[in-house]
C-alpha cells in the first residue's frame, strides 16, 4: 500500500516483507522482482540495490498499539525496525543511505515507554545525520476510515518552505505536541515541525463504498440480535434514537473488550457519522467490523465484506485481494492507507528528495 501512495512519484527498487501471504498478494499485484520474502533482521546491505532517495519503513504495530501490550522497540515485533535501522546504518557506511526516511505506526510509538522509545528513535536518527519530525494522520481525512497514523519523516536537507518554527496545522495534534514537549531536549531540541497544507475536504462517506444490500450476505435474525446486545449506555441509546426516526441509516460496529468490574467484556460499539472504525487484523481487539442498516424502524447487520475493507484504505477495485477472507482482512488491517501516503509523497516527500538532488519520477 505503501508502494501504491508513492507511485507514481517514486519507482520501488527494493521491498521486503516477512508474510508469504502479504508477499502472494504483493506478486499478484506487482510482480515479486524487487521483493523479496525474509526476516528484515536476515538481510544485508548486499541485498539493497543501488542508492535510493527514500526508504520506508512500516514496522509490524503490535507492540505499540493500545491493543497490544505496550512492549514498545524491544517487543517481538515492532524490533523490526533494529532490523530496518541497521540496514540504514550499513548503507551509510556505504555511501549509500537515502536522502529520506519514513518511518510509520501507531499513534502509540508517541508514548510507548514513557516516550523512551520515541526519544531512541529520534536519536538514532539523528547520529546519522538526519532531521526528524512527525505527523498524526488519520486518513478519515481521505477516506472514511477513522485510522490515525504517526509519520515520522527524516531527511538529511530541508526544504524551508516546509519547516514552521512551530507546531502547525492539522497534522500536529495536541497529543503529538505534548509528546514531544515531554521529551529531554537532547531528543527534541532539532525536532523539526513540518509544514504541510491542510488535504482537501473528503467528499465521500462510508455509505459510497458499501456493496448494493442484494450483493451481499446477510446476518440472520438471532445473530443481528446478539451483536446488537451487546451494545451498552451510549452506544445502545444512539441505535434506538435512529431507529426510532425510521429512516434508512447506515452504521458502522465494530467489536471491543473491555474492563468492567474487574473482569474482561466484550462490547460493541456504533457510530452514524459516515465513518467505519479503524480496521485491525484479525489478531486485534476489534478485529471483525460490521455494518448496519436501520430502515423502517428495524436494524439488520452483516460483515464489512473484503473488498469494502480494501476500498476503506484507498485500494482499487483493481487491485487483488488474497482469496481467503482472513488473509484479506489480515492486509487490510495491517496497512497503510494508500490516499494518506499520497498526500505525504506529493506535499512532503518529493520536495525533500528533489531538494537533495537525486532523480525523482516527473
Amino acid at each position: 500500500m505503501a508502494r501504491l501512495g508513492l507511485s507514481p512519484l517514486f519507482s520501488t527498487l527494493f521491498a521486503n516483507d516477512f508474510d508469504a501471504a502479504k508477499a502472494a498478494a504483493y506478486q499478484a499485484n506487482f510482480g515479486s522482482p524487487d521483493f523479496h520474502l525474509g526476516d528484515v533482521h536476515a538481510l544485508t546491505s548486499g541485498d539493497l540495490p543501488g542508492r535510493a532517495v527514500l526508504a520506508w519503513a512500516s514496522s509490524p504495530c503490535q507492540d505499540f498499539s493500545l491493543a497490544g501490550k505496550r512492549e514498545g522497540l524491544k517487543g517481538s515485533r515492532s524490533s523490526a525496525f533494529y532490523g530496518f535501522w541497521s540496514l540504514m546504518q550499513a548503507l551509510d557506511d556505504e555511501g549509500r543511505a537515502p536522502d529520506v526516511i519514513v518511518v510509520e505506526n501507531v499513534i502509540g510509538l508517541l508514548t510507548s515507554h514513557r516516550g523512551a522509545d520515541l526519544a531512541a528513535l529520534l536519536a538514532a536518527l539523528k547520529g546519522r545525520g538526519y532531521r526528524a519530525g512527525a505527523l498524526e494522520v488519520d486518513a478519515s481525512a481521505f477516506s472514511p476510515q477513522s485510522r490515525p497514523r504517526l509519520f515520522i519523516v527524516a531527511a538529511r536537507r530541508l526544504v524551508p518552505e516546509l519547516v514552521g518554527e512551530g507546531p502547525f496545522g492539522p497534522f500536529h495534534s495536541q497529543r503529538l505536541v505534548r509528546a514531544i514537549r515531554a521529551l529531554p531536549k537532547k531528543a527534541s531540541e532539532d525536532f523539526v515541525w513540518w509544514r504541510l497544507p491542510a488535504p482537501p475536504r473528503r467528499n465521500h462517506d462510508l455509505i459510497d463504498l458499501l456493496e448494493p444490500d442484494d450483493a451481499v450476505p446477510w446476518h440472520g435474525p438471532d445473530r443481528s440480535a446478539r451483536l446488537l446486545s451487546l451494545l451498552s449506555g451510549a452506544h445502545r441509546e444512539r441505535l434506538d434514537t435512529e431507529l426510532v426516526s425510521g429512516q434508512r441509516r447506515i452504521g458502522a460496529i465494530f467489536r471491543r473488550t473491555r474492563q468492567e468490574g474487574g473482569q474482561k467484556v466484550q462490547r460493541a460499539e456504533i457510530r452514524f457519522d459516515g465513518l467505519a472504525g479503524c480496521l485491525r487484523t484479525p489478531g486485534g481487539g476489534s478485529s471483525k467490523q460490521f455494518v448496519a442498516v436501520l430502515e423502517g424502524g428495524k436494524a439488520r447487520t452483516r460483515d464489512l465484506t473484503p473488498r469494502e475493507c480494501a476500498r476503506l484504505m484507498g485500494l482499487p477495485d483493481s487491485y487483488v485481494l488474497p482469496r481467503a477472507v482472513g488473509g484479506a482482512l489480515h492486509l487490510c488491517g495491517d496497512g497503510v492507507s494508500v490516499p494518506a501516503v499520497r498526500f505525504l509523497a506529493e506535499n512532503l516527500l518529493v520536495k525533500l528528495a528533489r531538494m537533495c538532488g537525486k532523480p525523482v519520477n516527473p
